[in-house]
Formats: C-alpha cells, sequence, structure tokens
C-alpha cells in the first residue's frame, strides 16, 4: 500500500510538471545522478561516516563464523563482513545486492551482547541484505529527491529566463505541488522504513529460530544507547536508517517521523512468533 500510495503521488507530480511547461528533464537528470551516486556509493560512504573497516577471517574469527553459519541457514552469499570501533551498540546492513553487501557490528555492540543476541542481530541485517531494502529505498526516494530539488532551487530551474506574467502563478503552483509531493513521500517512505524493520525482525527470527534472543538483544541495546554521550549520538544519527536501533531519537517526535518501530511494538511482535514457533515445535 505504501509502494502504491508512493507511485499515486510521483504520477501526480510528473502530470503537473507537464501542465505547467516545467522542463522536468533537467531536475531528472540531476536527481538521478544524486540517486545513481546513492545506489553504488551509499555503503562506502556510511561506512566510512561510522569509522568501519572490512576485516578478515583472521582478525574477526567469530563474526566471519557466525555471519558463514546464518548465510548458510537464509541461503544468501557471504557479505563483506565489517567492524565499526565505536562504544554505541549497533549494527548495520549495506550494498544494492546481495552479492555487493556489507555487514557491519559495532565493537560496542560486540562487547555488550551475549553471541545468541549477537546473531539474532546479525540475522536481522542479513535479512535487510535478502530484501534488498538499500534498492528499494533508493528507487522509492527518487521522485522526492526530485521533489525537494524543485523546491530548494525551483527559481533555477523553473520557468527558464522568462518573466511573463503567465509563467508566474503556474511556477508558484508547482513549487506548491512539489513542496506537498515532498511532505507526503517523507512521511511514506518513514512508514516504508518502520515496515522493512518489522520484516527484518522476523526474517531474523525464522533464520535464527529464536525471537527471544533478538528481542532481548533489542532491551540492552536501548539500554545501551543512554549511556552513550548525546554528542556521538547526534553524530550517528544521520545514518539512523541503516542502524538496527536509531541513535539520538529525540523523546518529543512522533512514530510518524521515525525510521524504525517503537521497540515495544517490535518486541510484542517478537514474542507473537516466540509463542508461534513454540507452538508448531510442539505440534
Amino acid at each position: 500500500m505504501t509502494m502504491f500510495l508512493l507511485g499515486a503521488v510521483y504520477v501526480a507530480l510528473v502530470v503537473i510538471l507537464l501542465a505547467v511547461g516545467m522542463q522536468g528533464i533537467t531536475v531528472a537528470i540531476i536527481a538521478g545522478g544524486l540517486a545513481a551516486l546513492n545506489l553504488f556509493a551509499s555503503d562506502k560512504l556510511a561506512l566510512a561516516a561510522m569509522g568501519g573497516r572490512v576485516v578478515t577471517p583472521q582478525e574477526a574469527p567469530q563474526l566471519h563464523a557466525m555471519i558463514e553459519r546464518l548465510c548458510v541457514q537464509a541461503d544468501l552469499p557471504k557479505p563483506r563482513v565489517a567492524v565499526a570501533n565505536t562504544s554505541m551498540p549497533n549494527a548495520f546492513a549495506l550494498g544494492r545486492s546481495p552479492k555487493s553487501a556489507t555487514v557491519c557490528a559495532t565493537t560496542g555492540i560486540m562487547d555488550l551482547l551475549s553471541p545468541s543476541e549477537l546473531e539474532g542481530v546479525m540475522a536481522h541485517e542479513l535479512t535487510h541484505v535478502a530484501n534488498r531494502d538499500v534498492m528499494v529505498m533508493t528507487l522509492a526516494s527518487f521522485f522526492a529527491t526530485i521533489a525537494a530539488y524543485i523546491v530548494q532551487f525551483g527559481f533555477f530551474f523553473g520557468g527558464g529566463a522568462s518573466s511573463d506574467d503567465d509563467d508566474g502563478p503556474s511556477f508558484i503552483v508547482l513549487l506548491l505541488v512539489s513542496l506537498a509531493v515532498y511532505v507526503v513521500s517523507f512521511f511514506l517512505m518513514q512508514a516504508l522504513s518502520r515496515y522493512r524493520e518489522f520484516a527484518a525482525d522476523r526474517g531474523s527470527a525464522l533464520i535464527t529460530g529464536r525471537p527471544s534472543a533478538l528481542a532481548s538483544a533489542l532491551v540492552k541495546i536501548s539500554s545501551g544507547m543512554h549511556r552513550i554521550p548525546q554528542k556521538d549520538l547526534r553524530a550517528a544519527s544521520e545514518l539512523n536508517a541503516f542502524f538496527i536501533f536509531p541513535a539520538g531519537v529525540g523523546k518529543g517526535l512522533g512514530e510518524l517521523f521515525a525510521t524504525h518501530p517503537p521497540m515495544e511494538k517490535r518486541i510484542e511482535r517478537l514474542q507473537r512468533l516466540e509463542s508461534q514457533l513454540q507452538g508448531a515445535v510442539a505440534a
């Protein structure tokens, strides 16, 4: 439903672009270039931003062995394995496809969690890889990027150099519609981001067979976040959409603005999955 609504919003934007005579191709080319950059370079940029580096099996034997075991269970090619040297307990997955993926764990999360809890977290990240989440979110944000650039640089791209009176009203309409598209797209993409976290939680539970391990990990990560200095959390918050648990979430923000579902709802779903799995085993 979210993808359908995004599509409807984007169709409306294209219709308005054509109706007002906007040279949308210019904006589309620029936004397309940025989308391609995001798709092909975001993993390297995000990994560098977190201070992460790819490690060999000799450098992180236990983490590599865990990833290999989970990949066999999930029928996935083994991704690159990275470690970020930071006390913030977190993990994330990067890459546009399973063959180009990287999964990263921080030293903070490896010190905080038990092996079974860490396994649940890494299975969550591998589910993101299997679902091609980076690709999905990049494609979903394409027209929102166009709308944002029309709003920010509209006077450069819209209406050309003409100052005819007839151009003024249509250009104002274009800016207002583009702003509306960006706002609606923002909320829809946040909803899509929250859904993919639920999907990754479920994938982790099915891969490991232990939803309770991931639920326990989420509780520990949440508690561990409170011990991290706020300046460090704010510095990392730009990458919230990648993390298993968001950093530096403002208490006043509503659920509509969040990239992740509330922890309580995630744990509730995991507990239901635990009951279902136990019931299936008992049967």
